[in-house]
């Protein structure tokens, strides 16, 4: 029985990147959506759970992609709502890379500190990624500050992530050095979830900072969002503190991502959310 994989896309073009993957993770067919929404979603889905028996349903999964992560959610929350009895397939939900790049992130810095208990800052923290690491972050037990340079769209992401995630946050924003400088008082552990080519810290900022202990940088594109952070670290250490470069996360994330695509296929009934994929990428980055 041929493994099939629907990419429901939310952007007009559907992800490339997504695709590759989703062969690379054992998909034997991959067939792909673009401009997928709650409104028209239906018959795709109908099409997935109506045809294979119930045994032969786990050899259909579904996966929801694409630019933007609310749509994205609005767009899973669809597909759950026609699923009924035993009509159902897995599916797992990454749009813009969100649960895999910040699971494999958030998993790297717990193997560098305990993370329970410690101040951990998200900069540039309101998209896709930085939303969920911070999630994630606050999940392990530590008290996360999300931030921007304006506040208010900091706000905003912290409400979000607090209805999904049941989790407490605090905003904050962080325009310039000395804001910036404020929020990273105290801090042990700090994300960077900026767009690429944007510089985030200078290495004077966290070098001789006393009590940050560990930073993940996802920027690939130089600049590199942390100055001194090298694209290729994984928990290397510098200046006495474990650093994570895009590059050294980024091979986590396909590892994860290629996993999650093999599991779907194990059953018929799994949502591999944010969670879900960050109980593997714990057991991966402990190997």
């Amino acid at each position: 029985m041929k493994k099939l994989l629907f990419q429901l896309d939310t952007d007009p073009v559907p992800s490339v990147f997504d695709t590759v993957v989703a062969y690379d993770g054992g998909a034997d067919h991959v067939k792909t959506y673009g401009g997928v929404d709650a409104e028209n979603v239906g018959p795709l889905v109908d099409g997935a759970i109506f045809t294979r028996s119930p045994k032969e349903k786990k050899f259909t999964a579904l996966f929801v992609g694409g630019g933007d992560m609310e749509a994205g959610q609005n767009l899973l929350k669809a597909v759950r709502d026609k699923f009924f009895g035993d009509f159902k397939v897995s599916v797992m939900f990454d749009s813009n890379g969100s649960n895999t790049t910040a699971a494999a992130g958030v998993a790297l810095l717990g193997q560098a500190v305990s993370l329970s208990g410690k101040r951990a800052v998200v900069l540039a923290g309101t998209g896709p990624v930085g939303q969920r690491a911070a999630a994630l972050l606050a999940q392990e037990g530590a008290k996360v500050t999300v931030t921007s340079r304006d506040l208010k769209r900091a706000q905003a992401a912290c409400k979000l992530i607090e209805e999904r995630f049941e989790v407490n946050l605090e905003a904050a924003a962080t325009a310039d050095d000395a804001s910036r400088a404020k929020v990273l008082d105290g801090a042990q552990v700090i994300f960077g979830a900026g767009a690429g080519g944007i510089q985030l810290l200078s290495e004077k900022e966290w070098q001789d900072n006393p009590t940050i202990e560990a930073l993940a940088d996802t920027n690939a594109t130089l600049p590199l969002g942390f100055e001194g952070v090298d694209m290729m670290d994984k928990l290397k250490e510098r200046h006495g503190k474990k650093t994570i470069g895009a590059i050294g996360m980024g091979a986590l994330k396909l590892k994860l991502h290629r996993a999650c695509i093999e599991k779907l296929f194990e059953r018929n009934d799994q949502i591999i959310d944010a969670e879900e994929i960050y109980a593997v990428a714990k057991e991966m980055a402990a190997q």
